[in-house]
Protein backbone atom coordinates (compact mmCIF):
# COMPACT_ATOMS: atom_id res chain seq x y z
CA UNK A 1 0.00 0.00 0.00
CA UNK A 2 1.30 3.42 -0.95
CA UNK A 3 0.13 6.23 1.30
CA UNK A 4 0.38 9.94 0.55
CA UNK A 5 -0.37 11.82 3.76
CA UNK A 6 -0.11 15.48 2.92
CA UNK A 7 0.02 16.67 6.50
CA UNK A 8 1.47 14.46 9.17
CA UNK A 9 0.20 15.01 12.72
CA UNK A 10 3.74 15.92 13.80
CA UNK A 11 4.36 18.38 10.97
CA UNK A 12 2.90 21.34 12.89
CA UNK A 13 5.25 24.29 13.18
CA UNK A 14 5.09 27.43 15.28
CA UNK A 15 2.90 26.00 18.03
CA UNK A 16 0.59 24.11 15.72
CA UNK A 17 0.34 26.58 12.87
CA UNK A 18 1.09 26.02 9.23
CA UNK A 19 0.71 28.13 6.14
CA UNK A 20 -1.69 26.53 3.69
CA UNK A 21 -1.49 22.89 4.72
CA UNK A 22 -4.20 20.68 3.25
CA UNK A 23 -5.86 18.38 5.77
CA UNK A 24 -6.54 15.09 4.02
CA UNK A 25 -4.96 11.69 3.47
CA UNK A 26 -4.49 9.88 0.19
CA UNK A 27 -3.96 6.12 0.00
CA UNK A 28 -3.10 4.10 -3.11
CA UNK A 29 -3.47 0.33 -2.84
CA UNK A 30 -2.52 -2.34 -5.36
CA UNK A 31 -4.61 -5.45 -4.71
CA UNK A 32 -2.79 -8.80 -4.55
CA UNK A 33 -3.22 -11.46 -7.22
CA UNK A 34 -4.77 -13.89 -4.75
CA UNK A 35 -7.39 -11.54 -3.34
CA UNK A 36 -10.85 -13.07 -2.97
CA UNK A 37 -13.89 -10.88 -3.86
CA UNK A 38 -14.57 -8.64 -0.83
CA UNK A 39 -16.69 -5.54 -0.28
CA UNK A 40 -14.42 -2.56 -0.64
CA UNK A 41 -15.56 -0.90 2.59
CA UNK A 42 -14.55 -4.01 4.57
CA UNK A 43 -11.33 -4.41 2.54
CA UNK A 44 -10.20 -0.85 3.20
CA UNK A 45 -11.18 -0.95 6.88
CA UNK A 46 -8.86 -3.96 7.27
CA UNK A 47 -6.07 -2.36 5.23
CA UNK A 48 -5.97 1.17 6.67
CA UNK A 49 -5.15 1.56 10.34
CA UNK A 50 -7.47 3.49 12.69
CA UNK A 51 -10.15 4.09 10.05
CA UNK A 52 -13.75 3.11 10.77
CA UNK A 53 -16.06 1.49 8.25
CA UNK A 54 -18.36 4.51 8.52
CA UNK A 55 -15.54 6.82 7.39
CA UNK A 56 -14.82 4.54 4.44
CA UNK A 57 -18.50 4.51 3.48
CA UNK A 58 -18.65 8.29 3.78
CA UNK A 59 -15.69 8.62 1.43
CA UNK A 60 -17.41 6.31 -1.07
CA UNK A 61 -20.64 8.33 -0.89
CA UNK A 62 -18.64 11.47 -1.74
CA UNK A 63 -17.00 9.79 -4.75
CA UNK A 64 -13.60 9.66 -3.03
CA UNK A 65 -12.89 5.97 -3.72
CA UNK A 66 -11.63 5.15 -7.20
CA UNK A 67 -10.95 1.68 -8.55
CA UNK A 68 -8.93 1.64 -11.75
CA UNK A 69 -9.76 5.32 -12.17
CA UNK A 70 -13.55 5.07 -11.67
CA UNK A 71 -15.61 5.99 -8.59
CA UNK A 72 -17.22 3.05 -6.82
CA UNK A 73 -19.76 2.53 -4.04
CA UNK A 74 -19.17 0.79 -0.71
CA UNK A 75 -20.67 -2.44 -2.06
CA UNK A 76 -18.08 -2.81 -4.85
CA UNK A 77 -16.32 -6.19 -4.69
CA UNK A 78 -12.54 -5.86 -4.77
CA UNK A 79 -10.87 -8.02 -7.42
CA UNK A 80 -7.27 -9.18 -7.91
CA UNK A 81 -4.90 -6.51 -9.30
CA UNK A 82 -7.38 -3.65 -8.77
CA UNK A 83 -5.75 -0.26 -8.22
CA UNK A 84 -7.58 1.55 -5.42
CA UNK A 85 -7.25 5.26 -4.65
CA UNK A 86 -9.00 6.77 -1.65
CA UNK A 87 -9.04 10.32 -0.25
CA UNK A 88 -10.07 10.72 3.38
CA UNK A 89 -10.78 13.93 5.23
CA UNK A 90 -8.11 14.25 7.90
CA UNK A 91 -8.83 12.20 11.05
CA UNK A 92 -9.44 13.95 14.37
CA UNK A 93 -7.15 13.69 17.38
CA UNK A 94 -8.43 12.34 20.65
CA UNK A 95 -8.10 15.59 22.59
CA UNK A 96 -10.68 17.33 24.72
CA UNK A 97 -11.21 20.78 23.23
CA UNK A 98 -13.52 23.26 24.94
CA UNK A 99 -15.96 25.49 23.04
CA UNK A 100 -15.24 29.21 23.49
CA UNK A 101 -17.42 32.19 22.68
CA UNK A 102 -14.95 33.91 20.36
CA UNK A 103 -16.23 36.17 17.56
CA UNK A 104 -15.84 34.79 14.03
CA UNK A 105 -15.95 36.82 10.82
CA UNK A 106 -18.34 34.61 8.81
CA UNK A 107 -18.33 35.56 5.12
CA UNK A 108 -20.85 32.90 4.03
CA UNK A 109 -22.79 30.06 5.63
CA UNK A 110 -25.35 27.44 4.61
CA UNK A 111 -26.34 23.95 5.76
CA UNK A 112 -23.19 22.33 4.31
CA UNK A 113 -20.33 24.74 5.00
CA UNK A 114 -19.18 28.15 6.07
CA UNK A 115 -16.41 30.48 4.89
CA UNK A 116 -14.59 32.56 7.49
CA UNK A 117 -12.11 35.41 7.28
CA UNK A 118 -9.46 34.56 9.88
CA UNK A 119 -7.54 37.42 11.49
CA UNK A 120 -3.78 37.36 11.86
CA UNK A 121 -2.74 36.06 15.28
CA UNK A 122 -5.43 33.39 15.56
CA UNK A 123 -4.30 29.75 15.52
CA UNK A 124 -6.57 27.57 13.37
CA UNK A 125 -6.58 24.40 15.46
CA UNK A 126 -5.39 23.50 18.96
CA UNK A 127 -1.95 21.99 19.45
CA UNK A 128 0.85 22.02 22.00
CA UNK A 129 0.92 25.46 23.60
CA UNK A 130 -2.36 26.56 22.00
CA UNK A 131 -5.36 24.70 23.38
CA UNK A 132 -7.51 27.80 23.80
CA UNK A 133 -8.36 30.83 21.71
CA UNK A 134 -8.18 28.96 18.39
CA UNK A 135 -10.58 28.98 15.46
CA UNK A 136 -11.65 25.43 16.34
CA UNK A 137 -12.52 26.50 19.90
CA UNK A 138 -14.68 29.24 18.37
CA UNK A 139 -16.28 26.87 15.85
CA UNK A 140 -17.18 24.35 18.56
CA UNK A 141 -19.16 27.10 20.28
CA UNK A 142 -20.80 28.74 17.28
CA UNK A 143 -21.71 25.40 15.66
CA UNK A 144 -22.51 23.56 18.89
CA UNK A 145 -25.87 22.36 17.50
CA UNK A 146 -24.28 20.85 14.38
CA UNK A 147 -23.61 17.08 14.85
CA UNK A 148 -20.09 17.22 13.38
CA UNK A 149 -19.06 19.74 16.05
CA UNK A 150 -20.48 18.05 19.13
CA UNK A 151 -17.70 15.55 19.77
CA UNK A 152 -14.94 17.95 20.81
CA UNK A 153 -12.62 16.74 18.06
CA UNK A 154 -9.53 18.81 17.32
CA UNK A 155 -10.20 19.48 13.63
CA UNK A 156 -13.94 19.30 13.03
CA UNK A 157 -14.77 20.30 9.47
CA UNK A 158 -11.29 21.47 8.53
CA UNK A 159 -9.92 20.50 5.11
CA UNK A 160 -7.19 23.16 4.90
CA UNK A 161 -5.66 25.79 7.13
CA UNK A 162 -3.54 28.91 7.11
CA UNK A 163 -0.89 29.75 9.61
CA UNK A 164 -1.29 31.76 12.77
CA UNK A 165 0.04 35.06 11.44
CA UNK A 166 -1.49 34.73 7.97
CA UNK A 167 -4.89 36.36 7.60
CA UNK A 168 -7.62 35.41 5.17
CA UNK A 169 -10.25 32.98 3.92
CA UNK A 170 -10.92 29.43 5.05
CA UNK A 171 -13.75 27.03 4.18
CA UNK A 172 -15.10 24.75 6.93
CA UNK A 173 -17.40 21.78 6.33
CA UNK A 174 -20.47 21.28 8.52
CA UNK A 175 -21.23 17.69 7.47
CA UNK A 176 -19.22 14.53 6.83
CA UNK A 177 -20.32 14.55 3.19
CA UNK A 178 -19.19 18.14 2.67
CA UNK A 179 -15.87 17.45 4.40
CA UNK A 180 -15.15 14.47 2.14
CA UNK A 181 -16.22 16.37 -0.99
CA UNK A 182 -14.03 19.38 -0.16
CA UNK A 183 -11.08 17.15 0.78
CA UNK A 184 -11.22 15.59 -2.69
CA UNK A 185 -11.18 19.04 -4.31
CA UNK A 186 -8.06 20.03 -2.39
CA UNK A 187 -6.45 16.70 -3.33
CA UNK A 188 -7.31 17.13 -7.01
CA UNK A 189 -6.14 20.78 -6.90
CA UNK A 190 -9.43 22.02 -8.30
CA UNK A 191 -9.76 24.80 -5.72
CA UNK A 192 -8.65 28.35 -6.48
CA UNK A 193 -6.52 30.11 -3.89
CA UNK A 194 -4.92 33.52 -4.31
CA UNK A 195 -2.68 35.20 -1.75
CA UNK A 196 -1.39 38.77 -1.54
CA UNK A 197 2.13 39.24 -0.20
CA UNK A 198 4.64 42.05 0.26
CA UNK A 199 8.16 40.75 -0.38
CA UNK A 200 11.62 42.20 -0.08
CA UNK A 201 13.38 43.40 -3.23
CA UNK A 202 12.41 44.48 -6.73
CA UNK A 203 11.30 41.32 -8.54
CA UNK A 204 13.41 40.68 -11.64
CA UNK A 205 10.42 39.89 -13.87
CA UNK A 206 6.68 40.60 -13.79
CA UNK A 207 5.68 37.00 -13.13
CA UNK A 208 7.16 33.58 -12.53
CA UNK A 209 6.78 30.08 -11.12
CA UNK A 210 8.71 28.58 -8.23
CA UNK A 211 9.06 24.80 -8.26
CA UNK A 212 10.93 23.08 -5.47
CA UNK A 213 10.25 20.32 -2.96
CA UNK A 214 9.49 21.60 0.55
CA UNK A 215 10.40 19.76 3.73
CA UNK A 216 11.46 20.45 7.27
CA UNK A 217 14.71 22.42 7.47
CA UNK A 218 17.81 20.40 8.28
CA UNK A 219 19.31 23.21 10.36
CA UNK A 220 16.19 24.69 11.99
CA UNK A 221 13.30 22.37 12.84
CA UNK A 222 10.95 25.36 13.29
CA UNK A 223 10.98 26.23 9.61
CA UNK A 224 10.68 24.63 6.21
CA UNK A 225 13.31 24.39 3.49
CA UNK A 226 13.29 24.07 -0.30
CA UNK A 227 15.07 21.02 -1.73
CA UNK A 228 15.47 21.80 -5.46
CA UNK A 229 16.89 18.37 -6.30
CA UNK A 230 13.70 16.72 -5.03
CA UNK A 231 15.54 14.22 -2.82
CA UNK A 232 13.65 15.38 0.26
CA UNK A 233 10.34 17.08 1.00
CA UNK A 234 7.19 17.17 -1.09
CA UNK A 235 6.54 18.58 -4.55
CA UNK A 236 5.47 22.24 -4.35
CA UNK A 237 4.60 24.83 -7.01
CA UNK A 238 3.85 28.54 -6.48
CA UNK A 239 2.89 30.93 -9.30
CA UNK A 240 3.44 34.63 -8.61
CA UNK A 241 2.74 37.92 -10.39
CA UNK A 242 3.74 41.51 -9.61
CA UNK A 243 0.91 43.84 -8.60
CA UNK A 244 2.95 46.94 -7.76
CA UNK A 245 6.59 47.88 -7.25
CA UNK A 246 7.78 50.16 -4.46
CA UNK A 247 11.52 50.12 -5.09
CA UNK A 248 12.91 48.13 -2.17
CA UNK A 249 9.82 45.90 -1.81
CA UNK A 250 7.27 44.46 -4.23
CA UNK A 251 3.58 43.71 -3.83
CA UNK A 252 2.74 40.37 -5.48
CA UNK A 253 -0.07 37.86 -5.78
CA UNK A 254 0.64 34.15 -5.32
CA UNK A 255 -1.46 31.32 -6.72
CA UNK A 256 -0.93 27.95 -5.09
CA UNK A 257 -0.79 24.83 -7.21
CA UNK A 258 0.03 22.71 -4.16
CA UNK A 259 -0.60 23.19 -0.44
CA UNK A 260 2.52 22.64 1.61
CA UNK A 261 3.45 23.86 5.05
CA UNK A 262 4.84 27.43 4.82
CA UNK A 263 4.89 27.07 1.02
CA UNK A 264 4.83 30.76 0.03
CA UNK A 265 7.18 31.79 2.82
CA UNK A 266 9.74 29.07 2.06
CA UNK A 267 9.55 29.55 -1.71
CA UNK A 268 10.02 33.32 -1.43
CA UNK A 269 13.02 32.91 0.85
CA UNK A 270 14.44 30.41 -1.65
CA UNK A 271 14.41 32.99 -4.47
CA UNK A 272 15.82 35.62 -2.07
CA UNK A 273 12.64 37.65 -1.77
CA UNK A 274 11.38 36.75 1.72
CA UNK A 275 8.08 38.13 2.97
CA UNK A 276 8.32 41.52 4.61
CA UNK A 277 8.42 41.25 8.44
CA UNK A 278 8.73 37.43 8.35
CA UNK A 279 10.86 36.71 11.41
CA UNK A 280 11.12 32.97 10.69
CA UNK A 281 12.41 33.38 7.12
CA UNK A 282 14.59 36.47 7.57
CA UNK A 283 12.20 39.17 6.41
CA UNK A 284 12.31 41.10 9.69
CA UNK A 285 15.70 42.66 8.89
CA UNK A 286 16.85 45.44 6.57
CA UNK A 287 17.46 43.48 3.37
CA UNK A 288 17.22 46.25 0.78
CA UNK A 289 17.71 50.01 0.79
CA UNK A 290 20.23 52.18 2.61
CA UNK A 291 21.58 52.55 6.13
CA UNK A 292 20.54 56.15 6.76
CA UNK A 293 18.91 56.97 10.06
CA UNK A 294 15.80 58.21 8.28
CA UNK A 295 15.40 54.94 6.34
CA UNK A 296 16.01 52.82 9.44
CA UNK A 297 13.32 54.75 11.29
CA UNK A 298 10.95 54.30 8.37
CA UNK A 299 11.49 50.54 8.49
CA UNK A 300 11.03 50.42 12.26
CA UNK A 301 7.70 52.16 11.78
CA UNK A 302 6.78 49.62 9.08
CA UNK A 303 7.66 46.64 11.28
CA UNK A 304 5.67 48.16 14.14
CA UNK A 305 2.68 48.75 11.85
CA UNK A 306 2.70 45.16 10.59
CA UNK A 307 4.55 43.02 13.15
CA UNK A 308 3.83 39.77 11.29
CA UNK A 309 4.67 38.40 7.87
CA UNK A 310 2.78 40.36 5.21
CA UNK A 311 0.61 37.57 3.76
CA UNK A 312 -3.15 37.44 3.24
CA UNK A 313 -5.32 34.65 1.77
CA UNK A 314 -7.42 36.98 -0.36
CA UNK A 315 -9.59 34.75 -2.56
CA UNK A 316 -10.94 31.22 -2.33
CA UNK A 317 -12.89 29.24 -4.93
CA UNK A 318 -14.38 25.74 -4.80
CA UNK A 319 -17.33 23.68 -5.99
CA UNK A 320 -20.23 23.51 -3.53
CA UNK A 321 -20.68 19.92 -2.25
CA UNK A 322 -24.49 20.04 -2.53
CA UNK A 323 -25.27 22.25 -5.53
CA UNK A 324 -22.15 21.48 -7.62
CA UNK A 325 -21.98 25.20 -8.39
CA UNK A 326 -18.65 27.01 -8.44
CA UNK A 327 -18.33 29.45 -5.56
CA UNK A 328 -15.83 32.29 -5.31
CA UNK A 329 -15.06 34.53 -2.34
CA UNK A 330 -12.94 37.63 -2.06
CA UNK A 331 -11.75 39.52 1.01
CA UNK A 332 -10.29 42.92 1.72
CA UNK A 333 -6.76 43.29 3.00
CA UNK A 334 -6.69 43.75 6.78
CA UNK A 335 -5.72 47.14 8.15
CA UNK A 336 -2.12 46.28 9.06
CA UNK A 337 -1.28 45.15 5.52
CA UNK A 338 -3.21 47.87 3.71
CA UNK A 339 -1.62 50.57 5.91
CA UNK A 340 1.82 49.03 5.34
CA UNK A 341 1.30 49.04 1.57
CA UNK A 342 0.18 52.68 1.62
CA UNK A 343 3.25 53.59 3.65
CA UNK A 344 5.55 51.90 1.12
CA UNK A 345 3.61 53.39 -1.80
CA UNK A 346 4.22 56.90 -0.44
CA UNK A 347 7.88 56.11 0.24
CA UNK A 348 8.36 54.56 -3.19
CA UNK A 349 7.30 57.75 -4.92
CA UNK A 350 10.21 59.52 -3.30
CA UNK A 351 12.90 57.03 -4.34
Amino acid sequence: MNQNRLLDPDDDLENGTAEQADLYEHFRIEVDKGQTPTRIDKFLTDKIRNVSRNRIQGAADAGNILVNGKAVKSSYKVKPLDIISIVLAYPPRETDIKPENIPIDIVYEDEALLVVNKPAGMVVHPAHGNFTGTLVNALLYHLRDVPLFKSGEVRPGLVHRIDRNTSGLLVIAKTEMAMNHLARQFFERSTDRLYIALVWGDMETDSGTITGHIGRSIRDRKKMQVFPDGEQGKHAVTHWKVIERFGFVTLIECKLETGRTHQIRAHMEYIRHPLFSDEVYGGDKILKGNLTTKYKQFLENCFELCPRHALHAKTLGFTHPLTNKKMHFDSQLPYDMSALIEKWRAYGKGI
